[in-house]
């Protein structure tokens, strides 16, 4: 199963204003992001119940969760991520 996510293809289109990834523009995308919306919506409502102690330990779970999710976002969007003024992509 693992093989379906090692293709060379991108998984996000390039940003056409502003810098970084645009919308999904493949099926693994769309997985990375929905699985990476719905860790962070869960692991939120457990922290709204939780002590401060453990409120803090999930929030940096939250910020490793979003740190791998721009590392892999970066890695798999066509072209670069660089400031863009709206110009046209291909």
């Amino acid at each position: 199963m693992l093989h379906l996510f090692s293709g060379a293809e991108p998984w996000f289109a390039e940003k056409r204003f502003g810098y970084g990834a645009g919308p999904p523009i493949a099926w693994q995308g769309w997985v990375l992001l929905l699985s990476y919306s719905a860790a962070v919506i869960g692991l939120a409502l457990l922290a709204t119940r939780a002590s401060a102690a453990a409120s803090a330990g999930l929030a940096a779970l939250i910020a490793m969760l979003t740190a791998i999710f721009v590392l892999i976002a970066k890695a798999r969007t066509r072209g670069d991520w660089r400031w863009r003024w709206g110009e046209e992509i291909e």
